[in-house]
């Protein structure tokens, strides 16, 4: 396969610092916490997207961009259709990464770990906090799953809006979060020369161990 031109002399240099050992916190939670407050501060609109990798039983992988709405001590979590592509592959196989790329801030960072389905209530309460519009779009797809035309899926989201017109929009069962539990992250910075910076956090029976990668 030949490659492209306009493609293959494509260049960026990296400018920003470096990263050090003794920069990186014990606890890769409060690291993350660092590096997602700079990202809202510099890119608001992005900070929080995330591409979530998944794969299937027969090892078919696949990738999107979700967005991420909580994370603390228990993991990262996001809300979706359990009938997604994403929902399949999790029942089937429910392990999985999330990456957040910065380009701003020349930063990466890769989690992975397990992945487990939130309460039907936890899923209910964002659900209702949602934009009424994002609310009805939700509850009249069925998402990843094919459908003749637009106009379908138009007239759906209007019957559900007339049909609740006077009340609440009620969050359809196979709604809901998911919570990814890390057992480890990679933090990466950008370098001149590719010669980048990379800090791996593994989750150990003593605690988190952490190593430096070679880029």
């Amino acid at each position: 396969m030949s490659n492209t031109p306009e493609i293959s002399a494509l260049r960026r240099e990296y400018v920003a610092a470096g990263l050090h050992r003794d920069d990186m916190l014990a606890d890769p939670l409060a690291q993350f916490g660092e590096w997602m407050q700079a990202a809202l501060q510099a890119h608001p609109d992005d900070a929080t997207s995330m591409t979530l990798a998944t794969a299937d039983a027969d090892g078919w992988p696949a990738a999107r961009i979700v967005l991420l709405k909580r994370y603390d001590a228990d993991g990262f979590c996001w809300f979706t259709d359990f009938r997604s592509e994403k929902g399949q592959h999790l029942q089937q196989n429910p392990q999985a990464e999330l990456m957040f790329y910065w380009r701003g801030l020349e930063r990466q960072v890769r989690i992975r770990g397990r992945v487990e389905q939130l309460t039907h209530a936890d899923g209910e309460t964002y659900f209702h906090q949602r934009p009424r519009g994002s609310q009805l779009s939700a509850a009249a797809s069925t998402q990843s799953h094919p459908v003749d035309h637009r106009t379908t899926l138009e007239q759906r989201v209007a019957a559900l809006d007339n049909a609740h017109a006077e009340g609440v929009i009620p969050c359809p069962e196979t709604w809901g979060g998911y919570c990814l539990v890390p057992q480890q992250y990679e933090f990466w910075q950008g370098r001149e020369n590719r010669l980048h910076d990379r800090f791996r956090y593994i989750l150990t029976a003593s605690g988190w161990m952490l190593e430096r990668l070679q880029p």
